[in-house]
């Protein structure tokens, strides 16, 4: 074993003081130097999201103890994105992301633990967790919460995707609150996250693909003896990974990177994947660009599984079929087997032993469940450094044109749906919701699922700098950047312009003479900082783009942006 840098020296300051307040805790000498593991509890009573999370933290504290490690319990923040959305429009949850990584930051290396389990369940903490492993650059094993049971309505399944959807159908007046009510009543029955493919367990997958995660630990249930067993053997592998000095950036690799956005592909996971797993690189300081990969694959990866919102596959179906390890078995050609996990074997040697239990849930490259790209990457005049498009299961190209109806709060746009304001062909344009703009990136999806619920999906555009639930489809563009609060483009749209979304050529242009464009950009001003304080007030200050992950690193001399196409006539 290396040695372990919690213990320190006999006779020390930090020594004597850490003694008497541990030892004030029952600890005795005989487990003063064993490695000492913080065990990353992001429990919460305000969601069901995280109701569990307390039993497994003292699982994975029993499996730490049964390997010779001496555990603590350490609390962090816990954004819900069905919960702590409702103030600010959800500006608190993207930026909740970065303060969870340095909530970890500030009581890991404070007390100089050795290594950590954390145990992830909503949307933030995955992506949340793998940053601060990243950065930290100590031993650590992801545990996933898991997703939650669904309910029956109407003899019907009926899950929080369905009550997000039919907020729409409520404003349109085709359903009654009375009904919504009865749904949201027993929509969930459970612990753990939103059972689609959304942004919690897409960054499941991503984590297990990234090798951060014991071998099957994505996409099992909340509740179960599965779910147990591998918290408890988290808690035993941890401390082998101390042992052996195996670390996330020994882990999180070029290649586990190209493993994990290939897999996130293949599920056609959620759109907030690409900023997230870019702010894990970014923290990693590994140079590896997120961008560049998905641009890469997302024209080559097909969708190998149709789970909802893509399909009417339901996450415990694709779970039996085999989870993530079926999927990257059926990418196997193109996975890295290099490519290390903390189980301490490469992701060759564990897709070796793996089977695809239900070839009519998990495809193959050769028969997918669908040849087209599932995600794209569209750049354009609007979108110079990029913006992201979430295509499902749809076959063929779209090419989408229409005049401008342009909101600078979500809010608005919801109000404009209710009068009949927007129409089909319409493209709505939301912005001033990027990460600066917002503060913290405010959310889009609620207008987007309204659109859904109002039955005009496939009828309205949707352009935003704002984030997206990993809900969300249809012909929406989000996360464009450069944002409208730094002169993006998307700033300079006025109501009647025309806006094109072309698939096959994956741009997203304003079509504005240059001559115009330049008028409006000499008479723009950028927005004054927000004068409130708190949070979002630090966060504005100091996140970079969406296209460099939305992180809170500051910039050191040299640091130069990511480069990112440039579109002539863009902005």
């Amino acid at each position: 074993m290396p040695e372990l840098r919690s213990n320190f020296t006999p006779g020390t300051t930090p020594w004597a003081v850490r003694r008497a307040q541990w030892r004030a805790l029952g600890i005795p000498d005989a487990d003063m130097d064993k490695p000492k593991i913080a065990v990353v509890n992001t429990s919460s009573e305000l969601s069901s999201c995280f109701s569990h999370l307390d039993e497994l933290a003292a699982v994975v504290k029993e499996g730490v103890r049964a390997a010779g490690g001496l555990p603590f319990e350490i609390r962090t923040t816990a954004p819900s994105d069905f919960v702590t959305n409702a103030g600010r429009q959800a500006r608190y949850l993207l930026a909740t992301r970065d303060l969870l990584v340095n909530d970890i930051e500030v009581v890991v290396e404070g007390a100089l633990l050795d290594g950590m389990v954390c145990l992830s369940s909503c949307d933030k903490t995955t992506p949340g967790h793998l940053m601060a492993a990243a950065r930290l650059n100590v031993p650590t094993i992801v545990v996933t919460g898991g997703y939650q049971d669904h309910g029956i309505h109407r003899d019907e399944p009926v899950d929080i995707e369905d009550v997000f959807e039919s907020v729409g159908a409520v404003s349109d007046g085709r359903l009654s609150v009375d009904e919504l009510r009865r749904m949201c009543d027993v929509a969930v029955c459970g612990p753990g996250v939103c059972a689609g493919m959304g942004t919690a367990n897409t960054m499941h997958v991503a984590a297990e693909a990234l090798g951060m995660t014991l071998p099957g630990a994505s996409l099992i249930p909340a509740r179960g003896e599965r779910v147990r067993s591998l918290a408890h053997a988290a808690g035993e592998r941890i401390v082998g990974l101390v042992e052996e000095d195996l670390r996330p950036r020994d882990v999180m690799t070029e290649g586990a990177f190209a493993n994990a956005v290939r897999t996130c592909l293949a599920v056609c996971g959620s759109v907030n994947a690409l900023r997230h797993l870019q702010g894990v690189a970014t923290e990693a300081e590994n140079g590896v660009d997120v961008y560049a990969l998905y641009e890469k694959w997302s024209r080559q990866i097909p969708l190998l599984t149709a789970v909802r919102p893509n399909g009417p596959i339901r996450v415990d179906e694709l779970d039996r079929a085999g989870g993530t390890r079926a999927v990257m078995k059926g990418l196997e050609r193109w996975q890295d087997p290099a490519a290390r996990t903390v189980s301490g074997r490469t992701a060759g040697e564990l897709l070796a032993e793996t089977a695809v239990a239900d070839p009519a849930v998990v495809g193959t490259v050769d028969e997918p469940h669908a040849p087209a790209p599932t995600l794209l990457l569209l750049y354009g005049s609007l979108a110079r450094e990029g913006g992201i498009m979430k295509r499902g299961a749809a076959g063929g190209e779209l090419r989408f044109r229409g005049p401008a109806r342009v909101f600078d709060t979500q809010d608005g746009a919801m109000e404009a749906i209710r009068d009949r304001r927007i129409g089909s062909g319409d493209v709505v344009v939301l912005r001033g919701l990027g990460p600066q703009g917002g503060p913290g990136v405010a959310s889009a999806s609620w207008f987007v699922a309204a659109i859904h619920g109002a039955g005009l999906g496939e009828d309205i555009a949707v352009v935003t700098d704002g984030q997206l639930s990993g809900l969300n489809h249809g012909v929406v563009v989000g996360q464009v950047c450069p944002e409208a609060a730094v002169g993006g483009l998307i700033g300079l749209v006025e109501d009647g312009d025309e806006i094109t979304i072309d698939t096959a050529t994956a741009t997203v242009d304003l079509l504005v003479p240059d001559a115009e464009v330049e008028r409006r950009r000499a008479a723009w001003k950028p927005p004054e900082p927000t004068s409130e304080r708190g949070w979002l007030a630090i966060y504005q200050r100091l996140v970079r783009p969406l296209s460099e992950g939305a992180v809170i690193v500051p910039r050191r001399p040299g640091d130069e942006p990511s480069a990112r196409p440039v579109v002539p006539g863009g902005s």
